[in-house]
């Protein structure tokens, strides 16, 4: 992808860059029209075949119009959406508090209530795009902003479903396109439909990450990673905590489960389970699979 910093993309003059992954880069800008800073994420298409190009620019300007609809107190809000000489971009608020995998990246782990608290909010944010027929696809720290004052909020709505379809998007050797390895739901490793509960079990990851201080799976590569998803059993969170409440390790494995059936059903039942867990209600247990209450199961390993 070219360097688009002192360039302009419409009414936005790019000023450097804030982050990149494997689907965009983001940059911090100048709105030129209101005159205010905005964050403008700029979709990767320099591995898509020209072929493939205009057909990825028009899913790129259907799903822009939805987003720019989906409005909620914790999801990143799209103001302007564009496309440039091929280039397709999403402006949203710039915000200047860093992301979660940041956070992550100074801290070893959050305590389980504190963990539940924070990402209570993003799963009703998930809940109100899922009202909508609107699945991310891409839950994962690195998606997850933090205001001034410390409030979450759920980015990147949209581009994974934007690339999904292409045929040039290599997994194998960048994991990007259709989400992120290591908070992948199975079914979305095999390219099987995705719904609501994909999106719990990334949560699920990434709470699990919050409250041990590590990732269930990691490998060298996206496939290996993908592989210990798809086969391997969940790493006990209590052998990372010992005195991690029962109840929460519990929630652990119904919102891991490697079937979508064994999860929660919906993600506002997991936000309301996130919410009694951040209060230290631990008295109701959730209803557990047979298979997932051994540790000879498919779903939990010692």
């Amino acid at each position: 992808m070219p360097n688009l910093i002192g360039k302009s993309l419409g009414y936005y003059h790019i000023l450097e860059k804030i982050g990149e992954g494997g689907m965009a880069v983001v940059y911090k800008a100048f709105d030129t029209q209101l005159e205010k800073e905005v964050a403008v994420k700029v979709i990767r298409t320099e591995n898509i075949q020209q072929s493939a190009l205009q057909r990825t620019l028009k899913r790129f300007e259907r799903e822009a119009k939805a987003l720019t609809k989906l409005t909620h107190a914790n999801i990143v809000q799209i103001l302007d959406h564009g496309e440039q000489n091929g280039v397709p971009y999403l402006v949203m608020p710039y915000l200047p508090g860093g992301t979660l995998k940041e956070e992550i990246a100074k801290a070893s782990r959050m305590g389980w209530q504190k963990a539940a608290a924070f990402l209570a909010p993003i799963a009703h944010a998930l809940e109100e795009a899922h009202r909508q027929d609107i699945v991310h696809r891409d839950v994962k720290p690195a998606n997850i902003l933090i205001t001034k004052e410390g409030a979450p909020m759920l980015s990147d709505f949209g581009v994974a479903k934007v690339l999904q379809d292409e045929e040039t998007m290599d997994l194998t050797g960048t994991g990007v396109g259709v989400g992120t390895p290591a908070y992948m739901a199975p079914e979305q490793g095999l390219g099987k439909p995705v719904d609501a509960r994909t999106d719990i079990y990334a949560l699920g990851i990434v709470f699990y990450e919050l409250v041990t201080g590590r990732k269930p799976y990691s490998a060298d590569t996206p496939m290996a990673v993908l592989h210990k998803q798809l086969s391997e059993p969940l790493p006990r969170p209590s052998n990372a905590v010992p005195d991690l409440p029962l109840r929460v390790e519990q929630v652990l494995l119904k919102a891991l489960a490697k079937d979508p059936e064994h999860r929660y059903q919906a993600m506002g039942a997991f936000a309301l389970v996130l919410e009694e867990v951040a209060k230290g209600n631990l008295q109701a247990e959730p209803e557990i699979p047979a298979q997932e209450k051994t540790s000879k199961g498919p779903f939990l390993s010692k």
